[in-house]
C-alpha cells in the first residue's frame, strides 16, 4: 500500500508539473475540452535545497479544460473567479512530491514527508501583449494554503510566490513550438518552512541539530519550458533552477545543497476532444 500511495503521489505532482505545459500563445479556436494519456520522465529534488535527487518515469494524465469559470490549461488547474483583459482571479492549485527519509541521508531516522497540495486564491495581471499576440508577459500573484495528502490530513502552513511569466510563440522562427520562462521569489509561513527544514529535538543528534525554522523569503525559483501540440499528441520539456541562498531556512542541518537545475520531459497522445470549439488567447 506504502508504493501505491507514493506513486499515486508522483503522479499527482507530476500531472500539476506539466499542466504548466499544455496551451500555446495566441488568439485562435480551439476544444472545449481535450483528454488524453502520455509518459513522463523527470529528475528532481528530494525537496528544495537537498543534494539527493530522483529521476521517475511515470504515466500522466493529458487534461485541458477551457471553460469560462474552470479552466486546465499551461497556467495551470483553476477556477476563474472573476476575469477581465488586464487581470484575472483564480483559484489555483500545486503539489509536492513525497520524500522517503531514507532515501535522504539528512533526514536518516525522521518522518517520511507525505505529498502535500496547495490551494489559493491567485490574482493574475497581464503587464504587456504583442499586437500579434505572439509574446505575453504577465504577473502572477499565487497564495496557496497547503494541506498534507494523508488519511488525517494536516495544514502545513502558507506559500506565496509572486512570478513574471513570458511566453512567446513560434521562438526563434520555429512554428508551432511555444516558449515560456517564468521566476521570482518564494515566501512561506513558519509552519511550511518548519515541516520541510524543522527538526525537532527528538530527531536531534551529534550530525544534525535541533533547528526551528522561521517564516519568510524562502530563495528562488526560475523555470524555462519548451513545447509544441502536435495534431494527435503534444510534447515539452522544462529546466528548474532552485536557488535557496539567503532563505530564512538556508542554517537547517537538512539543507545541503544551495541551489540546483532538475527537468523534465513528457508526451501525451490525445485519444478525445469535444467537438465544440471556443475562442482562447
Amino acid at each position: 500500500m506504502r508504493t501505491k500511495h507514493r506513486t499515486g503521489a508522483w503522479t499527482l505532482f507530476i500531472s500539476v508539473a506539466f499542466s504548466l505545459l499544455h496551451s500555446g500563445a495566441g488568439a485562435q479556436e480551439k476544444p472545449l475540452w481535450e483528454i488524453g494519456l502520455g509518459v513522463s520522465a523527470l529528475q528532481l529534488p528530494a525537496y528544495r535545497g537537498a543534494s539527493e535527487t530522483r529521476t521517475d518515469v511515470l504515466p500522466i494524465p493529458y487534461l485541458v479544460y477551457r471553460g469560462d469559470h474552470f479552466k486546465a490549461d499551461k497556467d495551470g488547474v483553476r477556477g476563474v473567479l472573476f476575469d477581465s483583459d488586464m487581470f484575472e482571479v483564480n483559484l489555483s492549485l500545486a503539489a509536492s512530491p513525497p520524500v522517503n527519509s531514507r532515501d535522504v541521508k539528512v533526514r536518516d531516522g525522521m518522518p517520511d514527508l507525505n505529498s502535500s497540495l496547495e490551494l489559493g486564491p491567485s490574482v493574475d495581471i497581464k503587464l504587456w501583449q504583442s499586437s500579434g499576440h505572439d509574446a505575453k508577459l504577465k504577473l502572477f500573484l499565487p497564495v496557496r494554503a497547503a494541506m498534507t495528502l494523508e488519511r488525517d490530513a494536516k495544514f502545513i502552513g502558507w506559500q506565496f510566490t509572486p512570478r513574471l511569466n513570458l511566453d512567446v510563440a513560434n521562438p526563434f522562427g520555429h512554428k508551432g513550438w511555444t516558449l515560456a520562462v517564468v521566476g521570482g521569489p518564494v515566501f512561506g509561513s513558519r509552519e511550511q518552512h518548519d515541516y520541510f527544514y524543522g527538526v525537532a529535538p527528538q530527531y536531534a543528534t551529534a550530525s544534525r541539530a535541533a533547528y526551528d525554522a522561521k517564516a519568510g523569503y524562502a530563495g528562488m525559483q526560475v523555470l524555462s519550458a519548451l513545447w509544441k501540440r502536435f495534431p494527435s499528441f503534444w510534447m515539452g520539456g522544462f529546466l528548474r533552477f532552485d536557488d535557496v541562498r539567503g532563505a530564512v531556512f538556508e542554517n537547517s542541518p537538512l539543507v545541503t545543497q544551495k541551489s540546483g537545475v532538475s527537468g523534465g520531459v513528457a508526451m501525451t497522445w490525445v485519444l478525445g476532444q469535444s467537438s465544440k470549439m471556443v475562442a482562447v488567447d
